[in-house]
């Protein structure tokens, strides 16, 4: 076991884990916080994804240790009352919601780097994660509907 110290979800955090342990095990199996979830644990699907630094990542194949002094966001991290998260129940762009907080905190993201996107460049954003229940309509029309709010 090792001492990790990072900020999580803008709080100072302290943490005892396996060295070997990835940023997804210590956020699930450590910590207790099973908002992330884990998918396929290679990267490709997103259902993992947090900010790190403000820069989405995958949890799945990020070591705790590469957090050590850094800022971790989860979808715990979002407020409730985001205007994202409304738009999300809404628009109903939530099926089964195993991608969901993957994909919202990519949104979220894209968000703060561009208040008003397109559809072209909410989906380009949303790329690299996988719903497999929808289409992805209502998932990208959330997102601009939350956009211009």
């Amino acid at each position: 076991m090792r001492e990790f110290r990072f900020y999580l979800n803008r709080k100072e955090t302290v943490v005892k884990a396996p060295p070997a342990y990835t940023l997804l095990e210590t956020l699930r199996y450590v910590l207790r916080l099973t908002g992330t979830k884990e998918g396929c644990a290679r990267g490709d699907c997103g259902e993992c994804t947090v900010l790190l630094d403000g820069v989405p990542v995958h949890a799945c194949l990020t070591l705790t240790s590469q957090v050590e002094g850094r800022s971790v966001v989860t979808i715990e991290g979002i407020e409730r009352d985001h205007r994202l998260i409304k738009a999300f129940v809404e628009e109903g762009a939530v099926q089964c919601g195993h991608c969901t907080p993957g994909i919202v905190v990519a949104a979220y993201h894209l968000l703060r780097e561009v208040p008003r996107p397109s559809e072209e460049e909410v989906r380009e954003a949303l790329r690299g994660n996988l719903c497999r229940c929808t289409g992805y309509v209502k998932i990208v029309r959330a997102v601009v509907k939350a956009a211009g709010e």
